[in-house]
């Protein structure tokens, strides 16, 4: 199963959550940023509906994939 960790760090004259490269929207202080992440996280965890995705890889050709939605990935805050 993937492991999905939002981080909490300074951002822009405030505090955002960061996944990857991305980041949230900023927030006053560490506590707000924390309380959205851990928002984001939950909503990460909660299984859809399964359903059909189309994607165009960088090559141009295009792609079907059945999305399971039953298939998430364990999440976690740090910071």
């Amino acid at each position: 199963m993937t492991q999905v960790t939002y981080r909490i760090v300074e951002h822009d004259g405030g505090w955002a959550y960061k996944l990857g490269d991305s980041f949230s929207e900023t927030f006053p202080n560490h506590d707000a940023a924390r309380a959205a992440a851990l928002r984001a996280s939950r909503e990460q965890r909660a299984p859809d509906a399964t359903a059909y995705i189309e994607y165009e890889t960088k090559g141009g050709e295009w792609v079907t994939e059945k999305a399971d939605g039953n298939d998430r990935p364990e999440t976690s805050v740090e910071g």
